[in-house]
């Protein structure tokens, strides 16, 4: 009675249909993996924002990469602007989508390194090979305080550092590569300023990050799941189903009764 099952295509059938199982399993896990991941880094968002600040030389140095537990940590720095070294960073969105420059400004600590500041958002009006008009920020020795961030890479990104770009203007902020432009010491990671707070609110600080979204990874997760489970059921409704309609074509042709499929 089952012996379609041999054909060739329900042979192919079968083999498509036990290759799914596996990789819908497999994904599965792949989104719980990302569910596990978002959890992760909502708590360390959420445990740096709450952590006093510290004063950023503690938590970096130069040519040092920022490790994960640091994301986001507050820091403190004392020192003064070096507008004249500035540079902007391309293809930056602001809060409500518009694209613009995200201003990054060194910022000489007191013992001569240097800090780079990301000062916030500001429009990209005008010529894109134009360096744009940015205020000026707070002049003399100051004390910054900010979020503490990686150096930006292509693989973590997904931005492409392009080459050949108009003068003070870059794709990624890297310390390294700020390290050679200035000749001078600069610190890992960089900082998003929180204050103080601009005159005139350019440049536009950048809002402090979400961490209470967990995402819909978890539902995808149980969903791909289900999916692979679904799998051999639909393989045995279907293969039930051609033993019947065969049944049914094999007593209609015959004449006689025909046994009934189990």
């Amino acid at each position: 009675m089952y012996r379609f099952l041999l054909s060739r295509q329900w042979v192919i059938l079968t083999l498509v249909a036990l290759a799914l199982i596996p990789t819908m399993i497999e994904l599965g896990f792949w989104q719980l993996h990302r569910h596990e991941h978002k959890v992760a880094l909502n708590k360390v968002i959420g445990d740096s924002l709450a952590a006093k600040p510290v004063p950023v030389e503690s938590l970096t140095s130069p040519g040092a990469t920022v490790p994960h537990r640091d994301l986001y940590h507050r820091v403190t720095a004392v020192g003064s602007f070096d507008t004249a070294h500035e540079v902007v960073v391309r293809r930056r969105t602001n809060s409500d989508g518009n694209v613009g420059y995200h201003v990054l400004t060194p910022f000489v600590l007191t013992d001569g390194r240097i800090l780079m500041v990301n000062r916030g958002w500001v429009p990209a009006d005008g010529a894109q090979t134009a360096f744009p008009e940015i205020p000026a920020p707070a002049r003399g020795e100051i004390t910054v305080t900010g979020r503490l961030m990686p150096d930006e890479t292509t693989a973590r990104s997904g931005i492409k550092n392009v080459r050949g770009l108009p003068d003070r203007q870059v794709m990624l902020i890297s310390g390294a590569e700020q390290a050679k432009r200035l000749g001078k010491e600069v610190l890992g990671g960089y900082v998003e300023l929180t204050a103080p707070a601009p005159r005139g609110d350019s440049p536009e600080l950048i809002p402090d990050p979400g961490h209470s979204d967990i995402g819909p990874h978890m539902a995808y997760a149980i969903q791909w799941w289900l999916f692979s489970a679904g799998v051999p059921v639909g393989w045995f409704v279907l293969a039930r189903r051609e033993a019947r309609d065969r049944t049914e074509e094999e007593k209609r042709t015959s004449g006689e009764p025909a046994p009934v499929a189990v």
